[in-house]
């Protein structure tokens, strides 16, 4: 059997993606549904995806470990945004 490859537009609009419910939009922002999907334990999306760059200063901080300082001239340098 051969299945098309599909490009981010066309996957969601699929019907056999859309039977099984493998996209969601919270907040009008599609994304893949949860996965595995149980039947006892329910699952669903609290929250729509993060914005590009939106958590960049937690992570190199709590990640990486990044002074704040560091962080700031990386943000003045246009290094991050």
């Amino acid at each position: 059997c051969v299945a098309p490859v599909l490009d981010w537009a066309e996957a969601p609009e699929h019907p056999h993606l859309r039977a099984r419910n493998v996209f969601v939009a919270p907040d009008g922002v599609t994304q893949p549904a949860p996965a595995p999907r149980f039947s006892v334990t329910p699952t669903g999306v609290r929250r729509p995806p993060p914005s590009p760059g939106e958590h960049t200063d937690e992570v190199l901080a709590e990640a990486a470990g990044v002074e704040a300082d560091r962080i700031a001239a990386l943000r003045a340098a246009g290094v991050i945004a």
